[in-house]
């Protein structure tokens, strides 16, 4: 149980978003891909997959990056295998039909009257391709035609596919209660599986509805028999009333649902839950299953520091952290990712002791702090205060024998140093670096020399110069 409400209290509103962002996602490449061979294909990849984490799991090195292998290269081989497959779905439908698949501003059709004139032409063996559209339009798919606004009628249905008529072999557009269109040439199918009997009618059919929401009744002067195109799909038609149900199914106008739209539906459900737990299942794995130790020695970062206060020492400048999370994730993490923030807003001069908390630690999502070394850290802090401050020629070493130092003169004699009140106070010279008395000649000469400031927390004013110029004077003894 502790388990469980450790795991929903590390759930992010953002982990949320992206489980259902992937999910939809998945669930529209299946909408989309069902019934292709891209589909199968896809399923086949997931059970690679599938089979890897099971390999990865048992620790079967070879096995997984084989596995692994094998998946990066099929990635690419339905790209380059089934582009017209991919090219015809994604082409051939709009933007909202890709991501949302709602179809509006369906309009009646006279139903009885299409399903009682295919049945009549397949009995004179007439073919016949009938596009009744949905709502996404066939304007930039269909080419060439007549334009007839006819009203319907099976009298006029019939002698557009009557053999001796010179449109009798394209395709006749139903919109409302008209023939809008006759002898229409529809884009073909691009399919590799579709069965070898099928004609030019047939896959002609199979390409409009692959490429919008439109549905295409098709009579095979062949065979005398009634399919119906719809999405990737062509089914045989058996009767008059069958036929009349699925457009009634097109246009939503069915009194009851009929099996086959139940099914439909059902299917369409399982997909989305199947997606749902899919990509559940993918992002648990990835951010939380096969938990694995590590530790960061992070460096400290102060923020919000009074400005006229300094840090004077610290009782460490990094704390170590010890994190848990999955392999794949802790691979990935790169160090500058991993910080330590202290919040020195309520600092005071003098010491400070800081706990180091979850809420100071910021990680990369799904890692877990599980400890931290040390867990307080102490700051000393101080007033910062300006003092001048005289400077000092730290000399070393000796004069030569025969001379004897008579002056010494530094330039400037003096300079501003900013620091901690508690540490000025302390100090009353400030030294230049150590300056060797053997480099000093008979009479008069001039050197260059650094400012040391001990400790490393002090700094010049603003102005001040970190060399100084020291003139000296020596004579020969006596």
């Amino acid at each position: 149980m502790e388990a469980i409400i450790q795991f929903f209290s590390s759930f992010r509103w953002q982990d949320v978003v992206d489980i259902g962002l992937n999910s939809y996602i998945l669930f529209r490449f299946y909408v989309l891909f069902r019934g292709t061979y891209v589909f199968r294909v896809l399923i086949g990849l997931t059970m690679l997959w599938f089979f890897q984490q099971i390999a990865v799991y048992m620790g079967l090195i070879v096995t997984s990056w084989v596995v692994q292998g094998i998946v990066a290269v099929a990635a690419l081989i339905i790209v380059v295998v089934f582009r017209n497959e991919i090219r015809t779905v994604l082409q051939a439908r709009n933007l909202k039909t890709i991501l949302w698949g709602f179809s509006v501003g369906k309009q009646a059709a006279p139903i009885d009257v299409i399903a009682n004139s295919a049945f009549e032409l397949a009995k004179r063996r007439h073919g016949a391709l009938i596009v009744i559209p949905g709502g996404e339009g066939t304007e930039e798919h269909i080419q060439g035609g007549i334009s007839w606004n006819g009203d319907i009628s099976k009298e006029m249905v019939l002698s557009v596919f009557f053999p001796d008529n010179p449109v009798h072999d394209g395709a006749a557009v139903i919109e409302g209660d008209r023939i809008t269109r006759v002898g229409a040439i529809l884009p073909l199918s691009r399919r590799d599986d579709l069965p070898s009997n099928l004609g030019t009618r047939h896959r002609a059919a199979l390409g409009l509805s692959e490429a919008s929401d439109a549905i295409v009744v098709v009579v095979s002067e062949e065979r005398g028999d009634v399919s119906l195109a719809k999405g990737s799909r062509l089914r045989p038609i058996v009767s008059r009333g069958k036929l009349a149900q699925k457009i009634e199914e097109h246009f939503g106008t069915a009194e009851s649902e009929s099996p086959t739209a139940t099914k439909e539906k059902v299917e369409i459900a399982t997909a989305a839950m199947v997606s749902l737990l899919f990509i559940t299942g993918f992002w648990f794995s990835i951010s939380q299953g096969l938990e694995t130790l590590v530790s960061f020695d992070v460096p400290i970062e102060y923020q919000n520091r009074n400005p006229n206060m300094e840090i004077v020492q610290a009782s460490v400048n990094s704390v170590r952290l010890n994190l848990s999370g999955s392999g794949t994730l802790i691979k990935s993490t790169r160090p500058e990712q991993v910080r330590v923030r202290l919040d020195l807003a309520s600092a005071t001069a003098g010491a400070n002791s800081f706990p180091v908390t979850g809420s100071n630690v910021s990680l990369p999502p799904g890692l877990v702090l599980k400890d931290v070394e040390p867990q307080n850290v102490v700051v000393e802090l101080d007033l910062t205060v300006r003092k001048d401050l005289p400077i000092q020629v730290d000399w070393v070493g000796k004069l030569p024998e025969n001379l004897l130092l008579v002056d010494v003169a530094v330039e400037p004699n003096s300079v501003a140093v900013i620091g901690g009140k508690r540490i000025l106070e302390n100090i009353s010279t400030l030294f230049t670096e150590k300056v060797s008395l053997d480099r000093l000649r008979e009479g008069s000469g001039s050197l260059e020399a650094a400012l040391t400031l001990q400790p490393a927390s002090l700094k010049l004013a603003a102005g001040g110069n970190e060399r100084v110029g020291i003139k000296y004077l020596t004579r020969r003894r006596e």
